[in-house]
């Protein structure tokens, strides 16, 4: 949906020895080097509000304890290939937090009621 036409998409799951978590990477040949990701990111989510696009690849310490997806990306100018990483507590954000999240719409509070905190990241 970000492109706007069909693209090739490679994801890689990462094992690390974490007790909660789940770190992606994705990665994807644009074909346009001189895009700013970032901002066509940014721009794609700005409604999403426990999407933050960030400047840099996200630190899973950054998202655990709450329901926010951070998402960062990198793009490699001598290929072209455009590295995105994202990063969730599979916990929080995973069943539990959709799940009030969507009550949340379903009753027509703020989706964000019961969710908006920072996380155990000091």
């Amino acid at each position: 949906l970000i492109a706007g036409k069909q693209v090739q998409v490679n994801f890689t799951p990462h094992l690390i020895p974490i007790s909660r978590g789940i770190i992606n990477t994705c990665h994807t040949f644009p074909g346009e080097t001189g895009g700013d990701f970032t901002s066509i990111f940014s721009n794609f989510y700005r409604d999403s509000p426990f999407v933050r696009v960030r400047n840099e690849v996200p630190d899973l310490r950054g998202v655990v304890g709450s329901n926010y997806c951070d998402i960062g990306m990198e793009l490699d100018g001598r290929t072209g290939r455009l590295v995105v990483v994202s990063a969730i507590d599979n916990l929080t954000k995973g069943a539990s937090g959709q799940a009030v999240q969507n009550m949340n719409i379903m009753m027509g509070l703020p989706q964000t009621r019961g969710l908006d905190y920072p996380g155990l990241y000091p």
